[in-house]
């Protein structure tokens, strides 16, 4: 049924010969993470983790922007949501993100006025029509998204706008891969790189990482013979024991990425050490708002009083952001924590891992 399943792309044809090609070749286990959230969810989608060998397996890794969000940044969101006279703007997937004590939903159901927004140019018309109003935008993503939030900034300052600001919640992929070596309990053998990072940062935005470790690592597209060929250069990789960073995405990924968007994310931000739920501070893995722009930077504008965070009890999310940990070994999945109802923000994002096992995972 799967393979049916995969059929009904159009590069088809290439599905047949990657499968054989993993299938055939695979010899030595290896556990293999896919670092990016829609990865995940095209690889549970198109049934590619039932085509595997037994020596293949797939992790799932820090992939799911709001997933990684510090609870401590959670709860800063959510505090700035109740102070007067300010509007947050947001991406609709934080909305149900729990915090320490509340959620973005539960405080605009109490009257809190926050707006989801579908791009920062939004959150920048809001904050024109609303000069009376401290407008905050909540910046959340990785290298992807950054880039658009910064542009916001820029132009508020073009525009004179005197209360629009951001609350950099920013996170880099390539220092949280080094930090994800640094686990033994992941023991992950290859790393499958994410496709819209990388279109961003490039391929020699990894080289360091791999010279590193020199573990096989090989950028990916999304739609299943992407990732099925990424697959198979991972595991020709693994096999000839020759690891390599190699680009399976070429018509999208280049050496040295965007530039333009590189240049505009080093006006606005610099790199500085962050937290991830369930890895900790990891040096320069953060984007926070340079000095020149301290006026836009909401986390320095407002004074705000945090609870003491905790994350939710009894839930895995950490673990499964890790890879050290799967989706039915929390104990909260599918019994309290559910789409409906999530306890954690792995079961909240659509780009979630216990979302994507909870909608296509057969664990009967």
């Amino acid at each position: 049924m799967a393979l049916k399943h995969i059929d009904e792309y159009r590069d088809a044809a290439l599905s047949r010969p990657l499968i054989d090609k993993i299938n055939r070749i695979s010899r030595t286990p290896a556990r293999l993470m896919e670092v990016c959230g829609t990865h995940t969810v095209s690889i549970f989608r198109s049934g590619i983790r039932s085509m595997l060998p037994d020596t293949v397996s797939l992790l799932s890794g820090p992939g799911c922007p709001v997933c990684v969000t510090d609870q401590k940044e959670i709860d800063a969101f959510i505090a700035l949501a109740r102070l007067d006279d300010v509007i947050v703007t947001t991406f609709g997937d934080l909305m149900r993100v729990p915090g320490t004590l509340s959620s973005l939903q539960k405080e605009k159901a109490d009257g809190g006025d926050i707006r989801i927004v579908y791009s920062t140019t939004d959150a920048v018309e809001i904050a024109r029509k609303n000069p009376e109003k401290q407008v905050v935008f909540l910046g959340v993503g990785f290298e992807t998204t950054a880039p658009t939030i910064a542009a916001s900034i820029s132009t508020a300052r073009r525009l004179g706008l005197d209360n629009y600001s951001v609350y950099s919640a920013h996170k880099l992929v390539p220092p949280a891969l080094d930090a994800l070596m640094a686990n033994p309990q992941a023991q992950i053998a290859g790393f499958i790189l994410p496709g819209h990072v990388s279109v961003v940062i490039g391929l020699d935005a990894y080289r360091p990482f791999f010279e590193t470790h020199r573990i096989p690592c090989v950028v990916a597209g999304f739609e299943p013979v992407d990732l099925l060929q990424a697959l198979a250069m991972l595991v020709e990789q693994i096999e000839g024991g020759a690891p390599a960073l190699a680009n399976a995405y070429g018509r999208a990924v280049t050496a040295e990425g965007n530039p333009i968007a590189r240049k505009l994310l080093d006006e606005i931000f610099e790199p500085a050490d962050v937290a991830w739920r369930g890895i900790g501070v990891i040096p320069q893995s953060g984007l926070k708002i340079r000095e020149a722009f301290s006026d836009m930077d909401a986390e320095k504008i407002f004074d705000i009083q945090l609870p003491e965070s905790r994350d939710p009890k009894g839930c895995a999310c950490g673990e499964v952001l890790t890879g050290t940990k799967t989706p039915p070994e929390c104990p909260l999945y599918k019994t309290i924590c559910t789409p409906i109802d999530p306890v954690g923000p792995c079961m909240v994002s659509t780009e979630g891992t216990c979302a994507a096992y909870y909608k296509y995972y057969d664990d009967r």
